[in-house]
This record gives C-alpha cells, sequence and structure tokens, in this order.
C-alpha cells in the first residue's frame, strides 16, 4: 500500500486531478481513525470538492467507502426489501404514507431516517409528535418489527455510515454542503449501508429544496443512480416539485395528522396521488406487476383500510398511542392560531416553498441548530394552493404556534411568500421527471 499523504489529496483535488481508489479509502478510513485526520485538512479538501468538482468514478468510489466505514446491513427476509429517501422538502410526509402502503403490499421496508434542519422537515420529527413514540430501537428489535409488521422508521445508528457524520458536520460549518458529489456520497453511502435491494429516490428540486433548478437536480440524481448500479442495487429517481410545498400541513403533528388522513382513505388529493404514484413505482421495481397492476395493488392498500392498520401497528410497536390513527384529535394541539385572508381577488401564482418553511420554523415546528427543540403542535395548514382562485376574505392559511408573538412574527414572512396574479397560472406536474438504473 502506497504512503498516504493528506496534503497531495487536497493539491491534486484542487487542480482537478482524480485521486485514486487506494486514496480515497485512505482518506475515508483517516477520517473516524484513532488518530484521524485533522479537521483542517478534511475541510481543506471539501473546499477543493465544493470548488473543483469530483468524476463520476471518485464520487462512486467515495460512496462506496464512506458506505463501509461502519456496518453495512445484510436482511434475510421473505420478500423484496426496499426503501425510499428524499433529499428534503417543505411538507415532505410522504414516508409516512409510502412506507404503510408498500408493507401492506408485501415489501420490507426497513427506514432509518434523520430529523429536520433549517426550512425542511425531518420524518423522525414527525413521529415523535405521536404521543409515547420511540424512534430508538435496538437493531434486533428493528429487525422483529420489519420481520413481523413489514416496516420500521427508526433514527439513524452511530455504526452507519460513521465517516459521513464526521464529514457532514464539518461540511455544515465550512459552506460546502452544496456539493453534488458530496450530497450523493452521503445519502448514497447510508442508503447502500441499510442493505435494500431496491431504492427509491425522491429528489425535490425548487424553491424549498437544495436542488434549486432541473440541471443539478437530474446531475444529482445520475450520480446516485450510478453509484447503486456499481453495487449492483435497483434504483429509481424520481423529480419532484418543490416550488411548493407537499400536500397543505407543514409541521409536525399537522402532517401526521395529514398521512392518516390520505391513508384513512383520502387519497384523491394531490398528496394521495402522488403517494399512489411512488408506490406504485415502488411494487413495480420489486417485480409484484405490471404498472397498472402497481398502482391497483397500492391504491386498494388504501381503500380497504390495509394501509392504514399497518400504520397504526408501526406506531404501537414503537411505543406510540395507535388510537391516532382513528382520533387525530390526540395529537398535540396549539395553543394559539390565527387565519390569514387572501385579500385580494385573483389566483395563487407562486407559492415560496423555503420561505413559508422558514416560516414554520418561526412558529416553533422547525429548528435552526441542532440543540433547539421542536414544538410539536406549530406549524400551518395551508386552504389554497398554487392554481386556486382567491377572493378578497378567502382563506390562505391557518398559522399555529405556542404564543401569540411567533404568530405576529411568522405572518409578514408569510404574507411575502404568496403571490397572486389577475391571471390563472399554467399547470404545473408535481413530478417533473423520472430515472432509473434499469433505463
Amino acid at each position: 500500500m502506497a504512503v498516504f499523504h493528506m496534503r497531495e489529496c487536497i493539491r491534486k483535488t484542487k487542480q482537478g486531478i482524480p485521486l485514486t481508489a487506494e486514496e480515497i479509502r485512505q482518506l475515508v478510513a483517516g477520517v473516524t481513525a484513532a488518530e484521524p485526520i485533522p479537521d483542517y485538512q478534511l475541510s481543506a479538501w471539501l473546499m477543493a470538492v465544493c470548488l473543483s468538482g469530483m468524476t463520476d468514478a471518485e464520487t462512486a468510489e467515495l460512496t462506496m467507502a464512506m458506505r463501509d466505514s461502519g456496518t453495512v446491513m445484510h436482511w434475510d427476509l421473505p420478500g423484496a426489501v426496499a426503501d425510499k429517501h428524499s433529499t428534503g422538502g417543505v411538507g415532505d410526509k410522504t414516508t409516512l404514507i409510502l412506507a404503510p402502503i408498500a408493507a401492506a403490499c408485501g415489501i420490507y421496508m426497513p427506514k432509518m431516517s434523520g430529523r429536520g434542519l433549517g426550512h425542511t422537515g425531518g420524518t423522525i420529527d414527525k413521529l415523535e409528535s405521536i404521543p409515547g413514540f420511540s424512534t430508538a430501537l435496538a437493531p434486533d428489535r428493528f429487525l422483529k418489527q420489519v420481520r413481523e409488521i413489514g416496516f420500521a422508521v427508526a433514527m439513524q445508528t452511530g455504526d452507519l455510515a460513521p465517516a459521513d457524520k464526521k464529514l457532514y458536520a464539518l461540511r455544515d460549518v465550512t459552506e460546502t454542503v452544496d456539493s453534488i458529489p458530496l450530497i450523493c456520497a452521503s445519502i448514497m453511502s447510508k442508503k447502500l449501508a441499510t442493505g435494500a435491494d431496491h431504492i427509491l429516490l425522491d429528489v425535490k428540486v425548487g424553491s424549498g429544496a437544495f436542488m434549486k433548478n432541473d440541471t443539478d437536480a437530474a446531475e444529482l440524481a445520475r450520480l446516485m443512480l450510478a453509484a447503486a448500479k456499481a453495487d449492483r442495487r435497483h434504483c429509481t429517481a424520481v423529480l419532484t416539485d418543490m416550488d411548493r410545498p407537499l400536500g397543505m400541513c407543514i409541521g409536525n403533528a399537522l402532517e401526521v395528522r395529514e398521512a392518516i388522513e390520505v391513508l384513512a382513505g383520502d387519497s384523491d388529493s394531490e398528496l394521495g396521488q402522488f403517494c399512489i404514484t411512488l408506490a406504485a413505482e415502488l411494487l413495480a421495481m420489486t417485480g409484484m406487476g405490471s404498472a397498472a397492476q402497481c398502482r391497483e395493488a397500492a391504491q386498494n392498500a388504501v381503500t380497504e383500510g390495509t394501509a392504514l392498520e399497518r400504520f397504526a401497528q408501526m406506531i404501537a410497536a414503537q411505543g406510540g398511542d395507535p388510537r391516532v390513527t382513528e382520533d387525530p384529535s390526540r395529537l398535540p394541539q396549539a395553543r394559539c392560531s390565527r387565519i390569514l385572508t387572501a385579500g385580494q381577488r385573483g389566483w395563487i401564482a407562486g407559492m415560496d416553498s423555503e420561505q413559508i418553511g422558514r416560516a414554520s420554523v418561526l412558529l416553533g415546528a422547525g429548528r435552526m441548530t441542532k440543540a433547539d427543540s421542536i414544538d410539536p403542535a406549530a406549524g400551518i395548514v395551508l386552504h389554497a394552493k398554487y392554481g386556486d382562485a382567491v377572493s378578497d376574505d378567502s382563506p390562505l392559511l391557518t398559522m399555529y404556534a405556542a404564543k401569540e408573538s411567533q404568530l405576529d412574527e411568522a405572518e409578514q414572512m408569510l404574507r411575502q411568500a404568496v403571490t397572486i396574479a389577475e391571471a390563472q397560472p399554467a399547470p404545473r406536474p408535481l413530478i417533473r421527471q423520472t430515472y432509473s438504473t434499469g433505463e
């Protein structure tokens, strides 16, 4: 093995000279070593990647090295094992709907999720708004639940891609989060380490997403598909619109309530049809039939109530109160609320998802630093969306918070986030593009 020099790696990346597979492996090993590479050198290399980029081969090798930095899970289950990942957005509660549907259709989904940070929400925070619900599952309990119920949603363990945890912490404080190769390696190292054979990627694009334009989103999707293909995993990436929030609710308990409404039969909504589409895609990936057959199976899981039943079973297995699936009023309720009206006649022509997400943070629904606490009842319920007609007194949204002062603070931001025009805007599809390793 050649002698490793971190300074040489920094120099080569800075000058656009590709690192060898051995150099990347040694670099990643040095991230979590007993005597680790100093943070100042790792930070310099991350900035060099951010400025000079990486080749596809380097990105794939970095992904695999980070995957192998910790435990790589292997499943022995009597059916297809699948996973789903979203690159983050506002109002994104698809996991809460998709996983129970998939489980009801016979797919196993061992799901490791994270908390929200900034204007984007996190699945763990949403589920922890359910009274008693725990996302801290020991490995044996996690496996048992997946085997018996079909899915579990737990906090990512420290043994899963630990090099990513260290590098992400450095990226977060050195303004190197937005490097597409680094985003790919961070996401896919964890997805590949969880051991699923089929991976569905929901790549958000727009004002409320990390990827602000279709070009960057498509590039991220391409790199993630290449990483999955290199590891012989079946992967599909769906580019979805985040220029408007997903669904009508933003905030943890509010989003759980909306997910329950879809699973209870309200699948004709935009959110419901979106989740049915993703579920059908996942079923088709695992070989469960034609596109039409898979969509029918996903729809039947909602219509017949089996998906909601799986969701209730998962909640009970993780210590939560399953009665929330029958009575969502058992979820946390906010002390204060306020309705904002349109104030003019016209059509909703724009919704700045990032601004709406930041307003939800001001209301208490999110955190700007990892140390911040969350009010599970806080958030926003939209009464109108992009393309809807409104009049002067039409309700646009309702804000929920613990204090009136929080409503005051968020109101101005929310008014600026919604654009009302005289003419009806052109329809805009929620799903922009689909890519697959099978193509």
